[in-house]
């Protein structure tokens, strides 16, 4: 082959208008290279945030020299190739302008062959910063786009939110979870790519048809050739199977079509469905036995569709995976960190394992931050978990020019390109909540933004046109175009494309899909999440704290306040710290100090979405999917994260593991009667399962009160209700302060689920000090670990001297019921976690935080 790739290395950067050349790491960006050469401190300790600001209102420059390989004077054709440039750049080779790039999200090209020389060349990259370039495009628009996350105050620009003229993370202009820092830099991979022969540029495996009997498949194979040439397509499979053809090339770019088939195909199924398998693909050009090109993908065989039908209720919104609906269990994901390239492989396997640890099934990859990594959807192939997809547009306005709409029509197709061999794609959704905050068509409704322009009804007629010329016309069609057969979703949460008021998804409705944020934003109680219920549960969340440890890394123990300097900077959400404070005083009693109130912050996050997913997984099939808000953190953060940004398990991540088993328990004591209800959710597709359940009533010393015993059936794919009763029966003449019941699911000897209730709220509750031992499992070297108490004890919480997650944490210990956990250290090779010593182990409880009533 004459194809020849050389990865472009030893950047210098400074400041355009400084003098000082200073070591560039690329990967990266102009923030992490200044931190890196000690110029500022670092981004996320403390206020620092707010004094970096000055960062983005400077042009910076790149440059490295390269002296061409041997060999490569020779090619015919030489290109330079930039995988991400963010964003407004100038690259400039010997002096001479190559290219101009003005989109984050889509890779730049150039022949720059005519532009080399023999000897030492000079790449130069010229980044404008992001505030001069866009300032003009705000004041030449004559008014102002809502964009009510875009930061400008902070940054420095006043009450003029420019972040949506740039086709850039709108993340990086601060949103309610994340810093403002507007980066540039050469944010992926930059290289040399040199040919005279053809080149393959793409192999899509296009799935036509693919049942357990037989996959039809068309491989789309794109290739580049300098001049006319003849040869054959080969492409063989990992299954054993191979195809090829004559073909005849022209100059320039082209496209061939060839006809497979697998028989038996083995389907990549979702975690809790089947394995995720997956085939490999590898097409060669060759003249006889001379290989000139050659390219390999891998993807998975499957079907995905997303069931909108009309019934009773309105009209149904799931997925359906070769044939089978799935219910979805999973979260909302955002970048990892403020500075996407810091993102090792590591960081992104430790997260997509947690998911899956945690019995997730889905990951939506939100709208506000960046079309991730290759490696971050590989790894959901891997591990079958589903990616709802949202193009890059969130929370705002966006303008309609020609110049944006085509920038907008090239990276949508870019992306789709390039992420549709990706069986875990199951959706593309064009934007995160824009048309239910402008509101079209409810004149009071929405987010104020029609009324706050304040706009002319030619200019609100403008706005709208934009809007549907991006997400009605533009989107759509590349999805149609390219994306494999997977749907398309105009904007979430959303009941239809109805052109009048029905379109927008304020209220709990019968279709489409939903974000309720009244608990947390309106204030309402917990108990809400068990009756404001829609077809498909998008977004939900409410915030916690990080541990004490992680907090310590960007605070000293001076500002360890609510209310402190630095806790206000690392609270992004308005009054968020006063909202955590205002649901624990309804909801816990008081801790002691700031210290408990991080631990307590997480029992109430926990308690919060648990309520919400057991209240979505009880209403299956009416409701098909939860995903709460969210994820990670892209910084250290009291946010909604399950996971910290350092990627500590937060009680939340346990809780969630607990209540997305295939088979659940679930308690609701919802009902006003003073009804106790026992429901339990298989997710399981097939088999039924002839299971005990036994119910037992303990006082906290660990006496046995009452217990009884049922037969059930568990039913695949199903919710029923199993057992009620009235409390007062239940309860008898014992104190409801000191009675917890427990229930337990079982199969002949194995525990399906086991869950605790209370019948009165933590407040209330008589707790005690209890005596948590801890006895290794010989053999284990400390690995496996069983819990027992003499007292209850409430939210037990295991911390470990080394990183890693327990089988389980933040349980509850009965007297006389010990649990056995085991640790499993967060690794850094092949496995994600493995089994390892977790060190020192510190066991708390409730109790231990809670302020003393003496």
């Amino acid at each position: 082959m004459t194809t020849l790739q050389h990865v472009l290395d030893n950047w210098v950067f400074k400041a355009c208008d400084g003098e000082k050349w200073f070591p560039a790491t690329v990967p990266g960006c102009v923030h992490t290279d200044l931190l890196k050469n000690g110029q500022i401190d670092d981004p996320f300790y403390g206020t620092n945030e707010h004094e970096l600001q000055w960062i983005d209102k400077k042009d910076w420059e790149y440059r490295t020299s390269i002296e061409l390989p041997e060999g490569w004077s020779d090619l015919s054709r030489i290109d330079i190739v930039f995988d991400g440039l963010d964003t407004y750049a100038d690259v400039i080779v010997n002096g001479q302008l190559a290219l101009t790039a003005d989109n984050m999200f889509h890779s730049w090209s150039a022949d720059i062959k005519s532009l080399l020389t023999e000897g030492t060349n000079t790449i130069t990259v010229k980044f404008r910063s992001p505030i001069s370039e866009d300032m003009p495009k705000l004041e030449s628009l004559g008014y102002q786009l809502p964009a009510p996350n875009d930061q400008s105050e902070l940054g420095g620009t006043d009450d003029r939110k420019i972040s949506v003229f740039a086709r850039k993370a709108p993340y990086h202009y601060g949103w309610d979870w994340g810093p403002r820092f507007v980066t540039s830099g050469i944010w992926r991979e930059v290289r040399l790519e040199g040919w005279s022969e053809p080149v393959i540029r793409d192999l899509f495996i296009r799935q036509d048809q693919v049942n357990a009997e037989m996959a039809q498949l068309t491989a789309i194979v794109e290739v580049d050739s300098i001049d006319a040439w003849e040869g054959r397509l080969q492409i063989a499979s990992d299954c054993g199977q191979l195809w090829s053809e004559e073909i005849a090339l022209e100059s320039g770019k082209q496209s061939i079509t060839l006809k497979m088939q697998i028989a038996d195909p083995k389907l990549w199924w979702c975690r809790g469905l089947g394995e995720p398998t997956m085939y490999s693909f590898n097409a060669e050009l060759l003249q006889g036995e001379h290989r000139v090109a050659d390219y390999a993908v891998k993807t998975g065989l499957r079907q995905i569709r997303l069931v909108r039908e009309p019934d009773e209720a309105g009209a149904s919104f799931y997925f359906e995976l070769n044939g089978v609906p799935v219910f979805v269990r999973g979260s909302n994901h955002i970048p990892n960190d403020s500075f996407a390239a810091e993102v090792t492989y590591e960081r992104y396997r430790h997260e997509i394992a947690s998911a899956a640890e945690s019995n997730m099934n889905m990951l939506r990859v939100w709208g506000g931050g960046i079309y991730e990594e290759d490696i971050f959807y590989e790894l959901c192939d891997e591990y079958g978990l589903l990616v709802w997809q949202d193009f890059m547009f969130a929370c705002s306005m966006y303008p309609g020019d020609e110049a944006f709409l085509n920038s907008v029509a090239k990276e949508a197709e870019y992306n789709i390109r390039r992420l549709r061999n990706h069986p875990c794609i199951a959706l593309w959704c064009g934007n995160n909540e824009i048309d239910s905050a402008w509101s079209q068509y409810l004149e009071n409704a929405g987010w104020g933004w029609k009324e706050k322009g304040p706009y002319t009804s030619e200019i609100r007629d403008r706005i709208w046109h934009d809007y549907q010329a991006v997400f009605h016309n533009i989107l759509p069609k590349a999805v149609a175009d390219g994306a494999n057969g997977v749907a398309y979703w105009p904007s979430s949460p959303l009941r239809d494309l109805t052109g009048d008021e029905k379109q927008h998804a304020y209220k709990i409705f019968g279709e489409g899909d939903v974000h309720y944020w009244g608990v947390w934003h309106a204030s309402e109680p917990f108990n809400n999440y068990n009756t404001q219920i829609g077809r498909f549960m998008s977004e939900y969340g409410f915030q916690s704290f990080p541990e004490l440890d992680s907090v310590l890394r960007y605070a000293p123990e001076s500002e360890l306040a609510l209310e402190s300097e630095v806790m206000l900077a690392h609270q992004k959400n308005g009054r968020g710290n006063q909202l955590i404070k205002q649901y624990m005083d309804m909801y816990l009693p008081e801790p002691k100090d700031f210290k408990s109130f991080l631990y307590m912050s997480q029992i109430l996050q926990a308690e919060a979405i648990k309520t919400a997913i057991e209240a979505h997984r009880r209403n299956k099939p009416y409701c098909m999917g939860t995903l709460y808000w969210q994820m990670n953190d892209c910084w250290p953060v009291a946010s909604w994260a399950g996971i910290d940004y350092y990627g500590r398990w937060k009680a939340l991540q346990y809780i969630v593991r607990r209540s997305f088993k295939d088979v659940m328990l679930s308690i609701d004591d919802s009902d006003k009667a003073g009804e106790i209800a026992v429901h339990i959710v298989s997710d399981r597709p097939t088999g039924d399962i002839e299971a005990e359940l036994i119910l037992a009533l303990y006082d906290f010393k660990g006496t046995l009160l009452q217990e009884h015993s049922y037969q059930t059936l568990v039913a695949a794919n199903s919710s029923s209700r199993v057992f009620m009763a009235q409390t007062k029966e239940l309860l008898g003449d014992q104190d409801p302060r000191n009675v917890v019941m427990r229930l337990v699911l079982k199969c002949h000897d194995e525990v399906l689920d086991s869950k605790e209730h209370y019948f009165t709220s933590f407040k209330d509750m008589k707790l005690t000090h209890a005596q948590v031992s801890v006895e290794e499992v010989a053999g284990s070297a400390g690995t496996v670990l069983i819990l027992e108490s003499n007292e209850l004890a409430r939210q037990v919480w295991l911390s470990s001297e080394e990183e890693g997650i327990f089988s389980d944490n933040f349980f509850d210990l009965i007297p006389g019921i010990p649990v056995t956990v085991d640790f499993r250290l967060r690794s850094h090779g092949e496995e994600a976690f493995v089994p390892g010593s977790p060190g020192k182990i510190t066991v708390r409880s409730m109790v231990d935080f809670v302020k003393s009533e003496e």
